[in-house]
């Protein structure tokens, strides 16, 4: 029997991969291993959009050196946004066996069937893998948009949209094997369909899956300002099983600092997009994504962007430390806010969420919240409710892949806890 190991970092488009590989790799007749000491096959899918993320490739990158110096038969692939110049990956890292481009799923695969020596050493393939409950599902890769410090259209390309047909088969299939929520993935996902022929929007597709029988839940990320069109709001509004939740990135209250980052659009368009809405979607939860200590950010301009996050009040705020991406228009501007300013500002900006998330949730004790039940964790289930917040319960049954009515005893700034109801 063979086994692998697939050891994943960065965003939702790198999970989604690494679990479409899984699913590849299973239906060769691989097994699944924790252990890369105990695979034949060890993958990592990496990610670089800040120096945090890269620093932690290269560690992992390094640490195998040994494991196949000791163990020469296993098969070492690297795939993800770090891959960009292969031919010096490979002088840096001889002992990799193969560097593959960003999502290159099907490259892989067909990896692993030039290197297996022999089938027979292989179990049957299964037919029937169970998926999570959630899962992610790619429906556009890359990117046609230039925010300066952006590394992700440099190594995903311009945009390339899945046919409608395909994603909604992806989808039912991974309903059949048990999932009951999907998330549709692009690094700007309003942009899906402009591609296609008959230019399908992301409205469409929405409408498409919400055909899907037994699937209860439908989430997309992420999205960006300037593609956010109303077609997309109808259809969150309108369509019962898409949930009330949109990650729309602001990334800076101030609009010289975006104008640097060439985000196109303004603080007061992107403010007038989300009082539209919430006025079109009631109840609906946002998060946002904000980077500070921006090429040129100036103390004012940092407070301009706190102001918008306590006027705004969302539900979530993703925030981090502006690192120059190599080949990126914005690396090449002076990188003139010191680390240490970096660090006190992206402090402040989490104790500010941290505040207003807390007060947000405190809303919703003694609430009965409908909450789709993933996983157990820690001696308690775990779920979601329709606008992403965190839900724990205590109970003896088996709530895995359930709905279950929840009662809110305890909420905090990053989750809540209940009873069943």
């Amino acid at each position: 029997m063979k086994h692998y190991h697939i050891w994943t970092i960065g965003c939702q488009m790198n999970v989604a991969d690494s679990r479409r590989t899984a699913e590849g790799l299973e239906r060769l007749g691989y097994r699944w291993t924790k252990w890369a000491e105990e695979a034949d096959l060890i993958v990592l899918n990496t990610c670089v959009v800040r120096q945090s993320a890269e620093d932690k490739v290269l560690g992992r990158l390094s640490s195998l050196k040994p494991l196949k110096k000791k163990h020469p038969e296993a098969v070492i692939a690297v795939m993800g946004c770090l891959v960009d110049d292969i031919t010096a990956l490979k002088q840096d890292f001889s002992y990799v066996d193969a560097f593959l481009k960003p999502s290159d799923v099907e490259g892989l695969i067909q990896l692993v069937k030039e290197h297996r020596s022999s089938a027979a050493n292989l179990q049957p393939p299964i037919s029937n893998i169970q998926s999570p409950i959630s899962c992610y599902v790619p429906v556009i890769q890359g990117c046609n948009r230039f925010c300066s410090y952006c590394i992700v259209r440099l190594r995903r390309g311009r945009e390339r949209s899945r046919p409608v047909d395909e994603i909604v088969e992806e989808a039912g299939c991974l309903v059949k094997r048990g999932a009951r929520e999907v998330t549709l993935l692009g690094q700007n996902v309003d942009a899906y369909g402009h591609d296609l022929p008959g230019q399908p929007d992301l409205a469409d597709l929405l409408t498409a899956v919400h055909r899907i029988e037994d699937l209860w839940r439908i989430r997309f990320l992420t999205s960006h300002p300037a593609d956010m069109k109303e077609r997309i709001i109808d259809a969150v509004a309108s369509l019962s099983k898409v949930c009330e939740h949109i990650e729309i990135p602001v990334q800076s209250g101030d609009d010289a600092v975006l104008k640097r980052m060439v985000r196109g659009y303004t603080v007061d368009q992107y403010c007038r997009l989300v009082a539209k809405i919430r006025e079109r979607i009631p109840g609906v939860s946002l998060a946002t994504d904000v980077i500070v200590g921006f090429p040129g950010e100036t103390e004012e301009q940092f407070m301009n962007t706190c102001k918008l996050l306590e006027e705004t009040r969302f539900d979530v705020v993703h925030v981090a430390a502006y690192s120059p991406r190599p080949g990126t228009a914005a690396s090449r501007l002076p990188d003139d806010v010191p680390q240490d300013e970096k660090e006190r500002r992206r402090k402040i900006i989490e104790e500010l969420q941290e505040d207003i998330a807390g007060g947000i949730n405190q809303r919703l004790l003694g609430e009965t919240v409908e909450a789709l039940i993933e996983e157990k964790h820690k001696g308690k289930w775990k779920g979601r409710t329709r606008t992403h917040r965190l839900v724990f319960f205590r109970d003896d049954g088996d709530w895995r892949g359930k709905l279950a009515q929840v009662k809110i005893t305890w909420a905090g700034p990053w989750s809540m806890q209940g009873e069943l109801a």
